[in-house]
């Protein structure tokens, strides 16, 4: 893939990353399914754009041309902006509107667009005006607290946050699991144990919807002699 790729972690606590890149040449890769939604500027041409993506249910070929620059914030699960639910952005995403000055248009309010050296001085900013917010039940949920209140209060909620419903969120974290422990090497097997799947056609139909590959691809090439 002809895609040079930096990252770094952010000093919010409502963000996994804060990653960018360029590509040199035209080329394509498979995006695989996610549980995090984003926030990304795109340059080409001499175009900004700035694009909040939705989480992902299935891996898809995306095609990118040269002398493109991306630069990306990832949040964390549970973080989400209220005018702007998580829900609404699965499998998606929207540009946000241009406004002069290499600036976008953000709840009726003109905003610089952000950087990867300042995207931390940015979601500090979106904090403080309630733009981005975090809803804990997410972490709840998935530790599987007690809470209190009704299950359907404790869905509708965990899927306004991630966008997703915890048993799909589940499944794409489980895949990832898989993967990981498929490129340290680890046998088709143990793969299925580890990860919790029932058998290696139940780990093979998964990867194939999240990730586009069977265990086979993914395993290390000296792995599947």
């Amino acid at each position: 893939m002809d895609l040079i790729f930096d990252e770094r972690e952010s000093d919010s606590p409502l963000v996994d990353l804060v990653w960018q890149s360029h590509s040199e040449r035209d080329g394509s890769f498979i995006s695989t399914a996610v549980t995090r939604w984003e926030m990304v500027v795109t340059t080409y041409k001499g175009q900004v754009t700035l694009t909040v993506r939705g989480p992902e249910t299935k891996a898809t070929h995306v095609d990118y041309p040269a002398d493109v620059e991306f630069f990306g914030i990832q949040f964390k699960p549970g973080a989400f902006m209220p005018h702007l639910p998580t829900g609404k952005l699965t499998n998606k995403g929207i540009n946000l509107p241009e406004a002069p000055h290499k600036s976008f248009s953000l709840k009726s309010e003109s905003w610089q667009l952000p950087t990867f050296e300042n995207a931390d001085t940015f979601i500090a900013r979106l904090v403080g005006k309630e733009l981005l917010v975090y809803d804990p039940l997410v972490d709840a949920v998935l530790q599987n607290q007690p809470l209190d209140m009704s299950l359907r209060s404790a869905q509708r909620r965990f899927l306004r946050a991630t966008g997703l419903t915890r048993s799909t969120f589940e499944q794409i974290e489980r895949a990832r699991q898989a993967v990981n422990l498929l490129e340290q090497g680890t046998s088709i097997a143990d793969a299925v144990y580890h990860a919790g799947y029932a058998d290696q056609p139940h780990l093979t139909r998964s990867l194939k919807r999240f990730v586009g590959q069977t265990p086979a691809q993914i395993l290390p090439i000296d792995e599947t002699k």
